[in-house]
């Protein structure tokens, strides 16, 4: 088992991000996640003060996507990440955010085959190759190389599929090294592991790590641990699919009534129908002997990598210190 952490540039700044960083990796997590939205600190100059800041930390976007950004972009900036690092740059990818794409007047059509392509071509990239016109739909380039990076040999730079539906999860076991999935409770990776694992078996691939992509929130006060993971369990309650709220018993009702209400901004509201069942359904949140053991619920329905995302609670600083002292 590894462990990550993730940020969100947005509502802390870059020196900010870099300090949480270096505590915890002296709090021995191997990988620090850093998010990517247009409208926030943008992830690479983050991760590449990160990378200045530490010296065994494994450091990547958690996600780019190939609709914001272009495949060879992502190579150069992975190897550079690379070689600031010194061979700790891993990529994190995804199909893209649905709904935030239409807001920059872009139309993500086709997400799976953009986002296969990508990957493909940076990998080639990557390997110093001049990639030629090879009938690829999206990206097919005609004699781009990289000449200006240290690339990074043979090994490449692992790629993590940011992965929810059926389809970019046997993507991700197909063509990735390992998954980043947005979930913190077993139920939802007994459903998608064994997507993976026959993909996986099928192309004869070993070592895929799957990654819990968690929201966390710890704290020596239960109730503190829990209050400050309610608004994040709205978020992702309304924006998830029946199916995925039926599959945890959640009240239909409840959660109509917090999508009403975070369309009016009105987060007390929202917060007031966030129950229990709401919380344990999309968070892992409590005092660190309830986070162990959801932690060790997720080990061992065959996830490979936890990462502790935001809020983390009530408070970093004590967060990443409870994590490192009880659960990593």
């Amino acid at each position: 088992m590894t462990y990550g952490i993730e940020f969100v540039p947005g509502n802390i700044n870059v020196k900010q991000v870099v300090n949480y960083c270096k505590l915890a990796e002296s709090k021995d997590i191997d990988f620090a996640w850093i998010t990517n939205h247009y409208n926030n600190r943008h992830c690479y100059p983050t991760l590449a003060a990160i990378a200045e800041a530490t010296t065994t930390l494994k450091m990547g976007p958690g996600i780019m996507n190939a609709f914001t950004d272009t495949p060879a972009a992502m190579a150069s900036f992975a190897c550079t990440l690379n070689e600031i690092s010194d061979g700790r740059a891993v990529m994190g990818i995804g199909p893209g955010d649905l709904s935030t794409l239409p807001k920059l007047a872009i139309s993500p059509d086709k997400p799976v085959g953009r986002l296969e392509e990508a990957v493909l071509q940076m990998r080639k990239l990557w390997m110093g190759e001049q990639v030629s016109k090879s009938g690829m739909k999206f990206f097919d380039y005609d004699g781009a190389k990289l000449t200006g990076v240290s690339l990074p040999g043979k090994k490449g730079i692992p790629v993590y599929i940011g992965a929810q539906g059926p389809k970019v999860l046997e993507l991700a076991g197909t063509i990735g090294d390992g998954a980043l999935i947005n979930a913190s409770n077993p139920k939802d990776f007994d459903v998608a592991i064994p997507i993976i694992k026959a993909a996986c078996d099928k192309v004869g691939k070993k070592g895929f790590d799957i990654g819990a992509y968690t929201a966390m929130s710890i704290d020596m006060n239960e109730k503190k641990a829990r209050n400050a993971a309610k608004i994040v369990a709205a978020f992702i309650a309304a924006g998830s699919p029946e199916p995925l709220l039926q599959r945890h018993g959640l009240d239909l009702a409840k959660v109509a009534n917090i999508k009403a209400a975070l369309a009016k901004f009105d987060f007390k509201t929202a917060g007031e129908n966030v129950d229990d069942k709401t919380i344990d359904a999309f968070t892992i949140a409590g005092n660190p002997d309830t986070v162990k053991q959801k932690c060790e619920d997720l080990t061992k329905s065959g996830v490979t990598q936890i990462i502790f995302g935001s809020p983390l609670g009530p408070d970093m600083v004590n967060s990443i210190r409870l994590l490192g002292k009880y659960v990593v």
